[in-house]
């Protein structure tokens, strides 16, 4: 897969539904990565299919809550910073750049890290969405070190975490985060070509790609965007699980920015033709899960999209507003996210959810 101006917008526009409401805005993602390739950046991307055992890849992203991202861009320079700095720790270079996870602008930031550094990106990542815990990634799961792990400001401060476990590198780089003004820039599970192999959510670059292209045409085509969307996923190559879960209108939104995340919920009602009266979908960073009068229809780790219901457009938690006329949809998640050992580390109960997880698919 090669990513062009030409097939940039679709990419944008998967990567942001991908994202479940987090990740950070995707047109910031855009307008960076935009101004990288408008420079005449030529970034390759890898097929982890066919990469060999010994390429060594780091993982980079932006670290934070999406209601900072609106004021406080993330910033590639830092994330090299980050990099460097976790080479001088392992004393060895790194030959390729990883997203840690599929959506939002943290799909994009690896792929200006690979413009700014001119290494190659791999078509992967460790979420095949976005989640708000540097622990919830399926490396994580499967035994892949997060450390080192280095956070950067933005004025190249850096700071160097070893620590027993994933999660506790979440709970002290958050700390930090929050005293870097809520966004820092973030390198971190160095990986082999095997390790990768091994863990990763393959191809969601390219599914990225696919899932914009089938709304893009959808729209040209004057055909319903949002089924389109469903449809592709029932059809795709890796076929899922897609359905709408609700039609409505937001008719209200709790949100605020708490200990270095975006919580809060938005709550709708139904329009003409829909399924239920009444829908809530809860969020931290991203959307959790999702009730239709009262009953579950969604739980993480399976993707829920807030869509506009004319175009199919990503609707972030950041952005949501009273009278946004929404499809709320819901997407299996991948099969590697689903084991037991995933869902302990991001399930609904490592969230402190009362539920425990039901396939999308058996709770429609």
């Amino acid at each position: 897969m090669k990513l062009t101006k030409d097939n940039l917008h679709d990419f944008i526009r998967g990567a942001a539904i991908l994202g479940t409401g987090g990740g950070g805005d995707p047109y910031v993602g855009r307008l960076m990565l935009e101004q990288e390739l408008r420079k005449g950046a030529d970034i390759e991307i890898l097929d982890p299919d066919n990469i060999s055992d010994d390429v060594f890849a780091i993982n980079v992203f932006s670290m934070g809550a999406p209601t900072v991202f609106v004021e406080k861009i993330p910033n590639g320079a830092a994330t090299v910073i980050s990099v460097r700095k976790v080479e001088q720790v392992l004393g060895r270079k790194f030959n390729a750049i990883m997203p840690v996870e599929a959506g939002g602008v943290n799909a994009t930031l690896p792929l200006i890290v690979g413009a700014l550094t001119g290494l190659p990106v791999i078509d992967a990542d460790g979420m095949g969405r976005a989640f708000p815990e540097l622990q919830m990634v399926t490396y994580n799961v499967y035994g892949v070190d997060i450390c080192p792990l280095v956070t950067t400001d933005d004025y190249g401060n850096s700071v160097t975490y070893e620590t027993d476990t994933a999660q506790r590198a979440e709970w002290l780089a958050r700390g930090v985060c929050v005293r870097m003004g809520g966004i820092s820039q973030a390198a971190g599970y160095p990986m082999t070509g095997r390790q990768i192999k091994d863990t990763a959510v393959r191809h969601t670059l390219t599914l990225s790609v696919e899932i914009g292209q089938a709304v893009r045409e959808a729209r040209e085509q004057h055909r319903d965007p949002v089924d389109s969307l469903i449809d592709y996923f029932c059809t795709a190559r890796h076929p899922r699980h897609a359905a709408t879960l609700f039609d409505g209108k937001v008719v209200d939104v709790l949100r605020e920015t708490k200990q270095g995340f975006t919580v809060g919920r938005v709550m709708l009602d139904g329009i003409e033709g829909s399924t239920g009266k009444h829908c809530e979908v809860t969020f931290r960073n991203e959307f959790l899960i999702a009730k239709t009068d009262g009953r579950v229809v969604a739980t993480v780790p399976d993707l829920i999209c807030c869509l506009d219901r004319e175009t199919a457009e990503s609707i972030t938690t950041e952005s949501l507003k009273y009278g946004n006329r929404v499809k709320i949809i819901g997407i299996a998640a991948a099969p590697v996210m689903r084991t037991p050992e995933a869902l302990a580390v991001f399930g609904p109960r490592a969230f402190m959810m009362e539920n425990d997880f039901t396939p999308l698919e058996e709770l429609g």
